[in-house]
């Protein structure tokens, strides 16, 4: 038999048809529904009169539009676009019999949370969700991506998928990180190095010393930016570590059933002789606490360097770089290091999970965050939500001036109360700094938890290994 990939072997496993074009109908295994890209989808079902093909496959919960503020359970809380969402998937949600999360439920939360937290996402399974940060789940070495509304209705009536395969590609982080470097210092750093259209075109497994050595919570935020750096999809080669934090959760296997699943689960990895379309190697010693200074996650670089000027670039990036630094409001050849920041939002599915609070906890604590400092924390889920209060880690961060808000996507997006006003710049442990993503003519610098949390602290981008 000829060597697989990783991605060739879960492929293979889920494909019901292929036609001679090479377009396949692929099982999917775990859909994955909130209230932006579904009520259409829905209402499609309705109209047809059909049903959800698999409901007990399928999870739906709100957490793009949701407020984060207390008292959200009222609908005249929620600005009208979102009362009618939120209210659209609580309607659908019991109508169809789907498994349903809503926002009175402590388990609620952003998706990309919540399907790892309640054991809905295994190794080896297909997973979807109109979201494209649906590559998280690839972390368990499960085949996961974003799907658009129409989709999300194919796969309701049928639990199936139209899809092409998309080719190889292997992303080795070798080595070991040195000290202050965390998982988003990683993706940053690969996007930077391989461009926002890198991983076009292919699905990225990431390996190597420095990938196995990061823990699941890690491991989720890699593969959540794969669609950053362009890719259909991340992977990420389930071991112990996955196991080990699969084994107990409300959904996974029990019993014998998780005997069998783990033995399964040991056969997804990479032949050593597997085909690779394109290798990206980059050292784990390499690689520094980092942060975006434009307007697309490939605009990064190490927080010791000056932000660049367009004459630094070659071809349509010079234009880019200097609209970019124009919509930031930077000067080429200032530090990193001395750009003030406004406005600090720790959450997200990047990094909204009880590892990323811990550390931005450990920075702050005995901390107070510069005067005249907007700074937030938005927990990933009530779970993550209740567990950081158990730890002590919200009167930490309430100590220190920071607000302790409920789980949802929050300024991520800008989709809900949460927004950046015009020119006010912010440190995010988000995904993405488009123009306008956290709110119009807002200015965003992608950071890990632990650099977000420097920056509150220092009112500006700061090198975490300074504190």
């Amino acid at each position: 038999m000829s060597p697989k990939t990783l991605y060739d072997k879960i492929w293979d496993a889920h494909v019901a048809q292929e036609a001679e074009d090479g377009t396949c109908l692929l099982y999917i295994d775990r859909h994955l529904v909130h209230e932006v890209t579904s009520p259409q989808a829905f209402e499609g079902l309705r109209m047809a009169g059909r049903k959800v093909h698999a409901p007990e496959k399928t999870i739906a919960v709100p957490d793009h539009n949701v407020p984060t503020t207390a008292g959200r359970e009222n609908p005249d809380q929620m600005p009208e676009d979102s009362r009618i969402q939120v209210a659209a998937l609580d309607t659908n949600a019991r109508e169809f019999g789907v498994h349903y999360y809503p926002v009175t439920d402590i388990r609620q939360g952003i998706v990309h949370i919540v399907g790892p937290e309640q054991g809905w996402t295994l190794p080896g399974m297909t997973v979807v969700c109109g979201d494209s940060h649906t590559a998280t789940h690839g972390a368990f070495g499960a085949l996961a991506h974003g799907i658009g509304t129409s989709e999300v209705e194919h796969v309701l009536a049928t639990q199936t998928l139209i899809q092409k395969k998309s080719k190889n590609m292997k992303v080795e982080i070798t080595g070991k990180l040195s000290p202050g470097v965390t998982a988003k210092d990683i993706v940053l750093t690969i996007i930077g190095e391989t461009g926002t259209g890198g991983g076009t075109g292919y699905v990225i497994e990431y390996c190597g010393e420095a990938i196995r050595d990061l823990s699941m919570e890690g491991r989720m935020t890699i593969c959540n930016m794969a669609i950053e750096g362009g890719a259909r999809a991340g992977l990420i080669a389930p071991d112990e570590t996955t196991f080990e934090y699969v084994k107990g959760r409300p959904h996974a296997p029990k019993g014998a059933q998780w005997e069998a699943a783990v033995n399964w689960w040991k056969t997804l990895y990479s032949d050593d002789d597997a085909h690779w379309d394109k290798v990206v190697t980059i050292r784990g010693e390499d690689i520094a606490p980092t942060v975006t200074w434009g307007t697309s996650p490939e605009d990064a670089l190490p927080i010791t360097a000056t932000v660049p000027a367009p004459e630094d670039f070659t071809g349509g990036k010079v234009e880019a770089a200097r609209r970019a630094l124009d919509y930031m409001g930077l000067t080429p050849g200032m530090k990193l290091s001395d750009i003030e920041i406004d406005t600090v939002f720790i959450g997200s599915c990047t990094n909204g999970r009880i590892e990323d609070l811990r550390a931005a906890a450990d920075v702050v604590k005995g901390k107070k965050i510069k005067d005249g400092m907007r700074a937030m924390v938005v927990p990933g889920s009530g779970l993550v939500r209740a567990q950081a209060e158990e730890e002590g880690l919200a009167e930490i961060f309430k100590d220190a001036g920071f607000e302790w808000r409920l789980a949802g996507c929050s300024m991520c997006l800008a989709m809900n109360p949460d927004q950046l006003s015009e020119g006010e710049r912010c440190a995010s442990t988000s995904n993405r700094n488009f123009e306008g993503r956290q709110g119009f003519k807002g200015r965003t610098h992608l950071v890990s938890p632990a650099m977000a949390a420097a920056a509150a602290v220092t009112g500006k981008l700061t090198d975490v290994r300074e504190l």
